[in-house]
């Protein structure tokens, strides 16, 4: 289906790839990891012609049909939900447009009769019967239709408009879907749906995704970007983790020896280069080195150690939440009635598109509740992750956002807080726009670590964090000593130290 040739990329002064190679096969079903920042998303956009690459060649299969998952992508905002979600069957409905075409005109030309059998015989063996059906299949298990399929796409979420996104392109069933991401909006009943339906998938897909649970029952096949380079292994995210630790042994292994070896020869060659007798060996060995295919330097990314300065808390009760209700013009949810004991870490669950994003929102204050009211406790101090990635400015860098918040604090130290989220020198440079997803959470982690605080409210932060960021800020939390409200999809992530779940769908029951 696919088949990537010696490619190499940089970007800006930094090296993603050298000389990598792998193919895709019909049924492959490929999970595509790696640390932040290591180029998972660039890859996709070069592999379908977004970015030209420095080097090597992408050859798709001739005819081969790709749906990629972009969640930037812009949209007819004028149609609805399901106006949009039709637009997948667009070649079932050109056909049933030119079956009612030849209808009208009545002829009795047996090649006009045998047009209009063909016809009809396309649209039934290709499910024209059962669009609706089919749609409204893939909303009700994706959340969907509690949005509403009626709907303007000009008033959905970005999240919600890329649930519709994923929704088409499961309905088209591409001959290979690209997909990054595809659970970041999605709840767990929701993904759980998906999970199934991808493992029961005929045709071939490649996935970024940092849940690693839902990459363990999705795959078959994992591509790991790492030193530059790209290793392909046959089994599950499971089976990857054991093969790699042994080959990333004997890689950095034969680095270290090769190393030695260079060093050896351009010893030799400063030595004799300079004496006649010697000139053509050391000659000889200056070629041998040149032709000497030299392995990447493995750049160890180090752990990030994510630190919260947690303020003392109140021994009253940390928030009580009483008749409350959320939305814009109208409530998302029946009235609330809740309350979060002192020192207590709270996960908020429910379906996507429910409320729990915009119920966090009014408790920081960024809307107004419609009725009802909520009270912390008084030497409240809230930390607030968000779960969109903007910016204000996406043109400046790190050090720059970080320096506007905190004007302070001295570039010197802005550099080290921001080493500690494992952000390289070279990162915080570049403007925050071009990060990954994963370096951009990384910049709102740090923002956080420097705003004191006795109550966090986060918002699906682990949605972009690779395994070991994942793994910190799982620890970090496990050890807060004060309030926390968490919104995570990832039961993985908390259900070890959470003390309290509150599932938002028991409002409806």
């Amino acid at each position: 289906m696919l088949k990537v040739e010696n490619l190499s990329h940089s970007f800006a002064d930094k090296l993603l790839y050298k000389n990598i190679s792998f193919e895709l096969y019909k049924g492959e079903h490929m999970g595509l990891v790696g640390q932040n920042g290591t180029g998972k998303t660039t890859l996709f956009n070069i592999l379908l012609g977004k970015i030209i690459p420095d080097k090597g060649n992408v050859t798709w299969l001739k005819n081969i049909k790709i749906g990629y998952l972009d969640q930037y992508a812009k949209l007819d905002e004028n149609l609805t939900v399901f106006e949009y979600l039709k637009t997948a069957f667009e070649k079932i409905f050109d056909a049933e447009r030119k079956l009612n075409e030849l209808y009208e005109k009545l002829s009795t030309d047996d090649k006009v009769i045998d047009r209009i059998s063909k016809l009809q015989e396309f649209l039934e063996n290709n499910g024209y019967y059962q669009i609706e059906s089919q749609i409204m299949k893939v909303c009700d298990n994706l959340g969907i239709t509690a949005i509403g399929i009626d709907k303007p796409l000009k008033n959905l979420s970005g999240g919600e408009q890329t649930k519709i996104i994923l929704a088409k392109l499961l309905l088209e069933k591409p001959d290979v879907l690209l997909l990054d991401e595809p659970t970041n909006f999605l709840d767990k009943k929701h993904i759980k749906w998906l999970q199934e339906y991808l493992r029961a998938y005929k045709n071939a897909f490649i996935i970024i995704s940092h849940d690693f649970d839902f990459l363990d029952k999705v795959t078959n096949c994992i591509c790991d970007i790492e030193f530059c380079s790209l290793k392909k292994y046959k089994g599950n995210f499971t089976h990857f983790l054991e093969q790699k630790d042994f080959k990333r042994e004997g890689y950095l292994k034969a680095y270290s020896m090769q190393q030695k070896q260079i060093k050896k020869l351009e010893q030799y060659i400063a030595k004799n280069k300079v004496r006649a007798s010697t000139a053509n060996m050391a000659k000889s060995r200056q070629k041998q080195l040149d032709k000497m295919d030299k392995l990447t330097k493995p750049q160890i990314v180090p752990m990030p150690t994510f630190n919260f300065k947690s303020l003392p808390i109140s021994s009253q009760k940390a928030l009580i939440i009483k008749n409350l209700e959320i939305g814009y013009n109208y409530a998302l949810l029946p009235k609330i009635n809740f309350e979060i004991k002192s020192a207590q870490k709270t996960v908020i669950t429910g379906f996507n598109g429910i409320g729990k994003s915009t119920l966090l929102k009014t408790l920081v204050g960024q809307i107004k509740p419609i009725s009802g009211n909520f009270e912390f406790a008084q030497n409240t101090k809230l930390g607030y992750f968000k779960q969109d990635l903007q910016f204000e400015n996406p043109s400046l860098n790190a050090i720059e956002i970080i320096s506007a918040k905190f004007p302070k604090l001295s570039e010197k130290q802005v550099r080290k807080y921001l080493a500690q989220c494992s952000l390289k020198s070279k990162d915080v440079l570049q403007k925050v726009s071009s990060l990954s997803g994963g370096e951009q959470t990384k910049i709102k982690i740090c923002l956080l670590m420097l705003t004191p605080s006795n109550f966090l409210i986060l918002d699906e932060p682990t949605n972009h964090l690779d395994e070991n960021s994942k793994t910190v800020l799982k620890t970090q939390l496990e050890n807060w000593q004060a309030n926390l409200i968490l919104v995570s999809h990832e039961e993985n992530f908390y259900k070890d130290w959470a003390d309290k779940i509150i599932d938002i769908n028991n409002y409806f029951a």
